[in-house]
């Protein structure tokens, strides 16, 4: 019944609407999106949704006379992983490399989905890729994924409009407070920044530079499970900030809507907390203010003397148990992004952040100057070190769940029905709750 539970709960935490998914066999050229270039080579499927990702396969087949890439994009983020839940179940239907989010690989490990890549070498590329990274694809000796990119944290501001009413740029929380409150009383229209309830990877990374571990979970034990989303010190954090939402210093807008983004050129928000990947997620925003004057500093700190680097975000390439040819299966989640010529593309075209080191330790990277942010080199500057710093995480195999759930005590909170820490007594109890039905044991 445990496992049978276990089943139940990766299933319900990747819901959404079934569809089709592309064979796991070798496709003909006229099922692939891009072009194939020797097509006497064996084909390896992909499911991908990078940007810019057409001219990384082109890239990749071109130089490879041993296998080629025929490449799908079967959806974006959960739009993809319902499809591919399908194909787990009718045990047919799914690519031979599968693009994930480092935060839902327990979801499809749990399921035997996906292939410990130990076997195919994994290992031998391990130094290439950021700690952080390597331990997010990965659980005990296990590597079930190939880090591709990351997202370290910063925060992106509008200097045009600090310099207007004269506020100092925050280096430490308490500071960002001040600035919050000084730019009120200023009498600006906008906020300082905006507080999503519907953060998710978001809000648990402002947790997790308070020292949270909201969960422990080893995939060579799979129904055992540690459980801590009530720490003191996430208990802090949103304390901190829902009293900025109660003194109406930031909004609770949902991220990611039109109106969001309206607001994040507008004016209205003078700060976006932001991943790596937010620079390129704002300019591709339209109806920018073209008087806007966009610079990046670090996340402000809780302690400047024990700064603490945190990430939102991350992909991976993983093989699924489904792979025609595991091995050259595995070759290509190695090799695709293992080049400065398809790095280079995911940078410039895509706005990736590196995990991959030989790119991010590279001259080009690290002097790369950004237009958008009147040339500075937001890398060097502020994304490097922070991706240096952060050391992974480990996600549940019910993460989504876990999200969701998180997403209704925020909003319960921001509405004044409940502070911060009982919010996170009443995550505790609903997770713990959950995960014991669905046949884990559980721990804390």
């Amino acid at each position: 019944m445990a496992a049978i539970g276990v089943i139940a709960v990766a299933a319900a935490a990747l819901t959404g609407c079934s569809a089709d998914g592309a064979a796991s066999k070798s496709k003909p050229e006229a099922s692939c999106t891009n072009k194939i270039v020797n097509k006497e080579a064996p084909q390896v499927t992909v499911w991908a949704w990078y940007p810019a990702f057409e001219e990384v396969v082109d890239v990749f087949n071109t130089s490879h006379d041993d296998v080629q890439v025929c490449w799908t994009n079967a959806g974006q983020g959960n739009d993809e992983y319902t499809k591919f839940s399908t194909s787990i179940e009718s045990k047919s239907g799914a690519p031979d490399v599968i693009m994930l989010e480092s935060e839902v690989l327990s979801s499809f490990t749990i399921r035997d989905a996906l292939v410990d890549l130990t076997e195919y070498g994994a290992n031998d590329v391990k130094d290439k890729y950021t700690e952080g990274s390597w331990k997010d694809a990965s659980s005990g000796d296990a590597v079930y994924a190939i880090p591709v990119d990351g997202g370290p944290m910063g925060m992106l501001y509008r200097q045009d409009l600090f310099d207007q009413y004269g506020i100092p740029v925050p280096t430490t929380w308490a500071e960002f407070a001040t600035a919050a409150q000084a730019l009120k009383t200023a009498g600006s229209d906008g906020v300082l920044v905006n507080f999503p309830t519907n953060g998710r990877a978001f809000n648990q990374a402002l947790f997790a530079q308070a020292g949270s571990v909201p969960f422990t979970y080893d995939s060579t034990s799979p129904i055992d499970i540690g459980i801590a989303v009530d720490d003191q010190g996430s208990k802090d954090v949103l304390n901190y900030w829902n009293d900025l939402v109660q003194k109406g210093l930031v909004t609770t807008d949902d991220a990611f809507t039109a109106d969001y983004n309206t607001s994040l050129v507008d004016g209205t928000y003078a700060v976006y907390l932001a991943a790596a990947w937010g620079p390129g997620y704002l300019q591709g925003l339209s109806d920018a203010d073209t008087g806007a004057v966009w610079r990046v500093a670090p996340l402000p700190q809780w302690d400047t003397a024990n700064p603490v680097q945190v990430n939102w975000g991350g992909s991976t390439f993983a093989v699924t148990s489904q792979a025609t040819d595991k091995e050259l299966a595995a070759q290509v989640a190695i090799e695709i992004f293992g080049t400065d010529e398809a790095w280079k593309i995911g940078v410039e075209k895509g706005a990736l952040f590196p995990s991959y080191t030989p790119m991010l330790d590279s001259e080009y990277f690290v002097n790369l100057e950004y237009p958008f942010f009147g040339g500075q080199q937001i890398n060097k500057e502020v994304f490097l070190t922070a991706a240096a710093g952060y050391g992974g995480a480990t996600f549940s195999p019910f993460q989504n769940y876990a999200y969701d759930q998180l997403t209704e005590e925020l909003y319960s909170m921001v509405q004044g029905e409940q502070d911060g820490s009982q919010a996170l007594d009443d995550l505790q109890a609903t997770l713990v709750k959950y995960a014991a039905e669905q046949g884990f044991t559980v721990a804390k």
